[in-house]
């Protein structure tokens, strides 16, 4: 995600956090100075907030590491203002497994929860739920494990209403695919999901407007996720030979730029794959092209050979590969074109673009049958 800053690896994924989650610490130390004058409630705000996103990292990694059962990589999880996201690089396709992976999240949050109850039953300061609750409060050294208690309890109810992009809404989910067709299990869940959307608006409009933005967010998860499984839908049993563009441009190694250059504004075609006698050598994307063209003057970025610049590692599909899977490579890879090869010879190109069309087309002709 753009504007991430690296935290490092654990259990091999990738930690960031967004630049805008520094901006909501800056926020939280600015108000409790200015409500308190005091130093030590603004630093006892932003550890507050540093342990409550602690908790949403290790909800997030119970996602990823159950999903870590099955095979799914986790691209990363990335810190924002609004809680974490963890990126599978897809989801299970056996209902059941998706039914763990998707309870995971809410289950680890279950846990810290039982594990500071026990911890404050032992030193006898079992939390009192008006002090807690008082929202004036502030954070103190004898409300602050009482206030993670509660945010993780509020945490586990929040993510299991059935509402997508909650973990609820995919639990629901996979318990309707158990029992009927997973495109429409999705879309169903998805209406539920809408309807608990439109709740939130009208709440927001008579008691906290931030329920509208919630709303909002719910609305467009469940529509996407609608989406993504009427593509999934169409897919399925497809090989990437019947979705792959045709009629496409090549360059060679030796070419000069300037050629690169003549067939990207002589049409469409934004990526080109590199190829010799050899087979498929690389890729000359758009964007590695401007950016060669912008390092070097006129004439010598001009003259600089293709294989200078080129993307040398790339992901190949073949064509008689299943679609689907060939997609959720294309999805992770930097470029944003797939060479698709038979027998070694480059046959077709795959892109994003070309796979919604065949949707489109596709969906058509559902819809005209």
């Amino acid at each position: 995600m753009k504007w991430s800053l690296s935290l490092g690896r654990i259990a091999g994924i990738r930690v960031q956090i967004h630049v805008t989650f520094l901006v909501l610490l800056a926020w939280i130390a600015i108000s409790e100075w200015s409500r308190r004058q005091s130093v030590t409630a603004a630093v006892m705000g932003v550890l507050f907030i540093l342990a409550l996103f602690a908790c949403v990292v290790l909800h997030e990694f119970g996602h990823a590491l159950t999903a870590k059962r099955y095979g799914i990589v986790t691209r990363d999880i990335t810190l924002l203002p609004i809680g974490g996201v963890a990126r599978l690089e897809r989801m299970p396709d056996k209902p059941s497994e998706e039914l763990l992976v998707a309870i995971a999240g809410p289950l680890v949050n279950v846990v810290i929860a039982t594990v500071l109850w026990a911890v404050l039953s032992v030193v006898g300061t079992l939390p009192d739920i008006e002090a807690v609750a008082a929202a004036d409060a502030g954070i103190t050294a004898q409300t602050f494990l009482p206030r993670l208690l509660a945010v993780n309890v509020l945490l586990v109810a929040f993510n299991l209403l059935p509402a997508f992009p909650m973990d609820g809404g995919r639990v629901l989910r996979a318990l309707l695919a158990m029992r009927m067709d997973y495109a429409v299990a999705t879309a169903r869940a998805a209406q539920v999901g809408k309807l608990f959307a439109t709740l939130f608006v009208v709440l927001g409009f008579f008691t906290n407007p931030f329920l509208i933005f919630i709303g909002l967010f719910v609305w467009l998860g469940a529509t996407q996720e609608s989406m993504a499984a009427q593509m999934k839908g169409a897919l399925d049993g497809i090989p990437v030979s019947q979705a792959m563009l045709t009629d496409f441009r090549t360059l060679a190694p030796n070419a000069p730029l300037s050629h690169a250059v003549e067939l990207l504004l002589a049409g469409s075609q934004q990526d080109f794959p590199v190829v010799d006698t050899r087979g498929v050598l690389g890729l000359l994307t758009r964007q590695t092209l401007l950016e060669a063209l912008a390092k070097g003057g006129d004439s010598d970025a001009m003259s600089r050979t293709v294989d200078s610049v080129m993307q040398r590692e790339i992901s190949v599909a073949d064509a008689r590969e299943m679609l689907d899977a060939a997609l959720v490579r294309l999805q992770s890879a930097p470029a944003r074109t797939m060479p698709v090869v038979a027998n070694g010879a480059l046959v077709g190109l795959l892109t994003m673009e070309n796979v919604g069309e065949f949707v489109s087309v596709h969906s058509a002709l559902v819809k005209a049958r």
